[in-house]
């Protein structure tokens, strides 16, 4: 397998459906029990990623997630004021986990009593995305538990929504494989695990990586300071700057030229992207944490924290939202934003992010 690490060519490949997506299970599991990886659309094409993707979408429309901006701008105000009001805080357990997990959850459709059970499933499954061949037996064994654990858990849920149906994903998919035209069991289950842990373990990360990186650039958090209007393009350069995914994997469907490579049928890459999104041939001062960078009017290309093509992030515009709300509010109601300890970051290589950052918050 060969790496893609420039910003062009690793556009190139995400974007052309000539690059397959569903051998990523192959080449990081080839061991594994397929039935135990909870990947649903994101490892298939067309037309099965189509069909799924136009099911799960309806859940993402731009009406309902901007229906979704006062309940997140009532969780973002009142989690920071109470990591205000505590002091000294561990931030990703205070900040960066309730905010993406409550709404995903509430999205989904599933209630306050098992959202801690979300919250300790999720870390299995975010680590075990990455190349068994870099996990313990104990970790591919908790990922594998964890996800026999929520397809049980999503068929019981389901089968109470089709009896009591409320607005949530549960109940619209519930619906739809009751017609059994367009969507299996399995697939209706694993549409749910994906919406449940990449709706909230990417957005984690994203969350800490974002303010680790006004940690230790503080006058970018004072221009939001003086122009909340920059909290928006904030949410693009974080995801630049200190990307929540940093690899994926495709496969050419026949001969392939990227930039100066030939690519034979069948071969594939993986896609760096934290390095494509810090490219020096696409990227000013890449290096440089600027919050302004895409709010400045000059050119500047498209990061890749949300990919491209047709596996483009089906929830980018819900956490723009949550990431954006969270930066304004963060900067107009902490005054001070100081370091209580050392960062501590996951071992994780494809969703990437911390495990431990102690902030101290005035």
């Amino acid at each position: 397998m060969e790496f893609i690490t420039r910003h062009a060519e690793a556009s190139q490949v995400l974007s052309e459906t000539l690059w397959s997506h569903r051998d990523e299970a192959s080449l990081f599991h080839p061991d594994a029990d397929r039935s135990k990886l909870p990947t649903s659309f994101l490892w298939m094409d067309p037309p099965d990623h189509t069909r799924l993707r136009s099911l799960v979408s309806k859940a993402f429309t731009p009406k309902r997630v901007l229906d979704l901006e006062p309940r997140i701008t009532q969780l973002v105000t009142g989690i920071l004021d109470v990591a205000r009001s505590s002091g000294e805080i561990e931030a990703i357990e205070a900040i960066a986990y309730p905010l993406p997990l409550i709404v995903v959850c509430e999205l989904i459709g599933v209630p306050e009593e098992d959202w801690a059970m979300v919250h300790r499933i999720g870390p299995h499954l975010a680590r075990g995305f990455d190349p068994d061949r870099v996990l313990s037996p104990a970790e591919r064994q908790a990922r594998d538990d964890a996800t026999m654990e929520l397809i049980a858990y999503f068929r019981d849920l389901i089968a109470k929504r089709r009896t009591d149906p409320c607005d949530d994903v549960a109940s619209a998919l519930g619906a739809v494989h009751e017609r059994g035209d367009t969507l299996s069991e399995y697939e209706m289950l694993t549409v749910c695990i994906t919406l449940l842990i990449a709706g909230h373990e990417t957005t984690v990360n994203m969350v800490g990586n974002g303010l680790l990186a006004f940690l230790r650039h503080p006058g970018q958090l004072d221009l939001i300071r003086e122009r909340p209007e920059l909290a928006g393009p904030a949410v693009d350069e974080v995801l630049r700057y200190d990307s929540a995914v940093h690899m994926t994997t495709r496969t050419a469907r026949r001969d392939l030229v990227v930039g100066d490579r030939t690519f034979a049928a069948g071969s594939s890459v993986c896609v760096l992207v934290g390095s494509a999104n810090r490219d020096p041939r696409a990227f000013e001062n890449p290096d440089t944490f600027d919050v302004t960078r895409y709010a400045s009017g000059r050119p500047t290309p498209r990061h890749l924290g949300f990919a491209l093509g047709i596996h483009y992030c089906m929830g980018a515009a819900l956490a723009r939202i949550e990431g954006e709300i969270l930066w304004r509010e963060l900067a107009r109601r902490v005054r001070v934003l100081e370091p209580a300890g050392d960062p501590v970051y996951r071992p994780n290589l494809l969703i990437r992010g911390l495990k431990s950052l102690p902030l101290r918050l005035v």
